[in-house]
């Protein structure tokens, strides 16, 4: 059970003293405690699910959560199950996945389509290719499988390749009424390379690895990865030609492609994707983590995070795990860090009226009175990413896998498509989308206080 948000600042602090003498206690060494810290807080994360609730919508955490985040947040939840073996939750996350895949099958759902974004689709792509990698439980025959949803959404992400301006790259929005439609930015691009990366080692099929060396190229030219720092920044406007950048650095960034990177090493075997993905985590190591312990360096120091920035370093944490598979040289470091930080944020698992709601800043020794779906879904991934050595690595359709997959999966549902037969936007819901994505621009621009260090 969560904190109301009118809870006091003083009150936070009585629950804190009343409720940590039931906080989660965890000895990393030891499976059976490590399960039962991981139940507490997986638990935690599902309070802010009600879509299997009356009213509820499958698929759909309690807002101010978007749409992406649920993606983000089933994943954290599929990651649970696959570390534990816990199958409470299963039934729900399956559910909310098939729910949500558009009438077309690709992650475009109608409810979704006035505000969302290519990242946002790469999300849900995500988490079903996480779902064929790890055998989930799939669908029955006659609805869409894992592996071919995530080839629709990867296919519906190269149809929106631009080469009209900046060279390439993905817009941040796919619809031109969105406020960010003119913005080409990592995330977007990110989630298309890594799933490129993702789909050609389950396929052995390398157009998909043809597609992700295309993306690293065309973010190097542009300048939004710098190949001698390892710089990851957030993106560019395409008004200047993507020549002005925005230079803030996220950690969900640095996952993606560090991940990726790992992912078409183990793939092609060779070897500069493993220079690249070092590249990358020394870059990140060396930003992200304050004595060991992960932090959101653009946003977390002042208390400026928005509820999207709060996840992040959930998706950083699956993928430097992914990344430690992958990338066996990279598997000392990532582990070291990983485990410093899982220790770190158990302790911050301490605070709510159930006693083990997490924290955001880990390196406080205690919980600091911040609580959310992002805090949770960190917490669960930066402790379960522990094991990420003790488990096989994700399958392949060689390997095991049991997705079925159609390689021309959304190719007869393009966003021309869909807007044609599915979207009757008027004006006044133009001005609702516009207000909405605006509100995501400005956590970007809201930062703006903070410059990376070169």
């Amino acid at each position: 059970m969560k904190l109301p948000t009118s809870v006091s600042l003083f009150a936070l602090t009585l629950l804190q003293c009343v409720y940590n003498t039931v906080a989660i206690t965890v000895d990393f060494q030891d499976d059976t405690s490590l399960n039962n810290a991981l139940a507490l807080v997986a638990d935690g994360l599902m309070d802010y699910y009600n879509g299997d609730q009356y009213g509820g919508t499958p698929g759909m955490f309690v807002n101010p959560y978007y749409w992406w985040e649920a993606g983000a947040a089933f994943g954290s939840m599929l990651d649970y199950w696959f570390y534990t073996g816990n199958t409470t939750y299963n039934d729900v996350i399956k559910a909310g996945m098939l729910y949500q895949t558009g009438k077309n099958n690709d992650y475009m759902p109608s409810n979704q389509t006035t505000t969302e974004g290519n990242d946002d689709q790469g999300f849900w792509g995500i988490l079903v290719m996480d779902a064929a990698e790890k055998n989930f439980s799939n669908p029955d025959p006659d609805q869409a499988q894992w592996l071919s949803l995530a080839q629709a959404v990867f296919n519906t992400m190269a149809s929106r390749w631009d080469t009209d301006t900046c060279h390439g790259g993905l817009r941040w929005q796919i619809f031109t009424w969105n406020n960010g439609y003119n913005y080409k930015n990592s995330v977007a691009n990110g989630c298309f390379f890594h799933m490129g990366a993702r789909l050609a080692r389950y396929t052995g099929n390398t157009t998909y690895s043809d597609w992700s060396e295309k993306v690293w190229d065309w973010m190097t030219t542009v300048g939004f990865i710098n190949e001698t720092s390892g710089q990851l920044i957030d993106g560019a406007d395409i008004s200047t030609n993507c020549t002005t950048h925005t230079p803030y650095e996220w950690t969900y960034n640095y996952g993606l492609f560090t991940a990726g990177a790992a992912y078409l090493y183990d793939f092609t075997n060779d070897t500069k994707w493993l220079t690249r993905a070092q590249l990358l985590m020394e870059r990140g190591s060396s930003i992200y983590f304050d004595d060991g312990v992960m932090f959101e360096a653009a946003c977390q120091n002042t208390g400026r995070c928005n509820n999207d920035q709060r996840s992040f370093k959930a998706i950083y944490s699956r993928f430097l795990g992914l990344t430690a598979q992958l990338a066996p040289p990279m598997a000392d470091q990532i582990m070291n860090l990983l485990s410093s930080s899982a220790a770190a944020a158990a302790i911050s698992c301490s605070g709510g009226t159930d006693g083990h709601t997490c924290g955001l800043n880990w390196n406080v020794g205690k919980w600091d009175g911040v609580w959310g779906l992002g805090e949770q879904m960190s917490a669960l991934e930066v402790m379960q990413n522990t094991r990420a050595l003790q488990i096989a690595k994700p399958l392949t359709a060689h390997t095991g896998g049991s997705s079925k997959g159609n390689p021309a999966a959304g190719s007869d549902s393009g966003t021309s498509n869909f807007l044609t037969n599915s979207l009757d936007i008027s004006s006044k819901d133009r001005a609702g989308a516009g207000i909405l994505t605006a509100l995501l621009a400005v956590g970007i621009v809201g930062t703006g206080w903070w410059m990376m260090k070169q």
